[in-house]
């Protein structure tokens, strides 16, 4: 690590010892790839293969730091719009980077999830996501979620296809269907939601990304674009978000960290 890496990771060790928690749950939108090629004169496939440093800097961070899941919005339901060339080469650098990528993820006890409509992918890069998945099955650290073929609002219409279909059946009762009903039928089903939602290159929205899930998120956004992303950010966006005074619409605590301890899943 810099030694700018080595001064905000002793700060951050220093808040969580005075108390401040690690988001559980960190989502990312990994924004900016051909921005930074196109600004350099390369193809947009090199800022997408330049991205890949930044995830491998990513997991190991969030893992080292003890964070439970990591969701990367790695490819949207609209990035099937771009040519097709961009979208082949971008299906290949994802399955040669899981490919790659799996000996290390296993090593540190990283496990593989994805959320989105997968079955758009094509049939090798679901076989390797399959292969991954398997073998890193058994692992119990960080979740690396990754967003495939994902959008926010066709999440909530298939989590409402299937609430209807189980009202259908006489499985449920349409009076009882709540907001931990309808989270059950989300892509998410039994993570955490996002505590803290990155977003790099400096745009100002949500794009579409985890519409239900990050409703108390706190946002934190950085000017530098994904292929220049590294510990350092990540670790000022934590800093960041320790400062934060988390309500969830409730009066304001003595501490940003109180109201955290009894909102969503486990703690």
């Amino acid at each position: 690590m810099t030694n700018r890496e080595l001064e905000l990771k002793q700060a951050i060790d220093d808040r969580v010892a005075q108390g401040a928690r690690i988001p559980r749950h960190v989502a990312v939108i990994m924004d900016g790839n051909g921005r930074w090629a196109k600004a350099r004169h390369l193809p947009r496939l090199a800022g997408h293969r330049a991205g890949v440093r930044p995830v491998r800097e990513s997991v190991r961070a969030c893992d080292e730091l003890g964070v439970e899941v990591l969701t990367l919005y790695a490819f949207s339901v609209e990035n099937w719009n771009r040519p097709k060339a961009e979208i082949a080469g971008l299906m290949q650098a994802l399955k040669d980077t899981l490919r790659r990528e799996q000996a290390e993820l296993n090593e540190n006890g990283v496990s593989l999830r994805t959320i989105g409509r997968t079955d758009d992918l094509p049939f090798g890069v679901r076989r390797q996501i399959e292969k991954t998945s398997a073998a890193l099955a058994g692992n119990q650290g960080l979740i690396l979620n990754l967003a495939l073929s994902y959008g926010g609002r066709p999440e909530i219409v298939d989590a409402a296809r299937a609430v209807a279909r189980e009202v259908e059946a006489g499985r449920l009762k349409a009076d009882d269907v709540d907001e931990a009903t309808f989270a059950r039928h989300l892509y998410t089903e039994g993570l955490p939601d996002p505590d803290l939602l990155i977003r790099t290159s400096g745009e100002l929205r949500v794009s579409n990304f985890l519409l239900w899930q990050i409703a108390y998120a706190e946002i934190w956004v950085t000017t530098t674009p994904w292929p220049d992303f590294g510990r350092e950010h990540l670790y000022s966006g934590i800093l960041d978000y320790f400062g934060r005074a988390r309500r969830f619409g409730r009066v304001e605590t003595t501490s940003p960290d109180v109201a955290l301890a009894g909102h969503g899943g486990k703690k």
